[in-house]
């Protein structure tokens, strides 16, 4: 017996429907010096990341983590705060192929959740965005202080949600974060661009 259609999308937010575009940051480190890919490094460090993904640190903390690392590579503390200010400026740009979809499924009765792992900057990158009113539910690892892939982070989700684990659709660009949706109970697909989203219509009760 095929599993039942989905009543609810639960969509990620960098990867699926933020995208970045990486020669924004490849220009400020060019400029001040910086080895190609470095601000990134240092951000993602998960030592530095995970905290701020759990709400335990804020977003301006994490930064100035990144210009404390950056300090003797670049000339001293006021250029890597200026740096990494000039970086943070650009808060990426709509898919609007994903956007579509999303207010595609939400009129045809669909519940929509953004489901991030996220900073307590969130908020006002959605506003910055025109995102705010798009989704029923925004689950951020850093409010409810659990990240992704964890179990817990997609039980709070279908919560938000008010939607059964077994009827949620999850779409990720990244194989841990499927993997853990799908240990939860949820249906998974892995993101890979607007060609899956022919299989993601599928699976949605519309």
């Amino acid at each position: 017996m095929g599993r039942e259609r989905a009543t609810a999308l639960l969509v990620d937010f960098d990867g699926v429907l933020r995208r970045w575009d990486p020669a924004v940051a490849a220009g400020v480190e060019r400029e001040y010096g910086l080895s190609e890919g470095v601000l990134t490094e240092i951000a993602m460090q998960w030592g530095r990341l995970q905290p701020v993904l759990t709400g335990r640190v804020s977003h301006a903390d994490w930064m100035s983590s990144v210009a404390d690392a950056l300090a003797d590579s670049v000339g001293g503390p006021e250029r890597a705060r200026a740096a990494v200010e000039q970086w943070q400026r650009y808060r990426g740009e709509v898919d609007p192929q994903v956007l579509a979809f999303v207010r595609e499924a939400r009129a045809g009765g669909i519940r929509i959740g953004l489901g991030t792992n996220a900073t307590d900057l969130l908020d006002a990158d959605l506003a910055a965005l025109d995102l705010t009113d798009e989704f029923d539910a925004v689950v951020n690892s850093s409010r409810i202080g659990v990240n992704k892939p964890a179990k817990e982070y997609f039980q709070a989700a279908c919560a938000a949600l008010e939607t059964p684990a077994g009827r949620v659709l999850f779409l990720d660009d990244e194989d841990w974060a499927i993997r853990g949706a799908r240990v939860a109970g949820l249906s998974a697909l892995r993101w890979s661009g607007p060609a899956d989203l022919r299989y993601a219509r599928a699976a949605l009760a519309y």
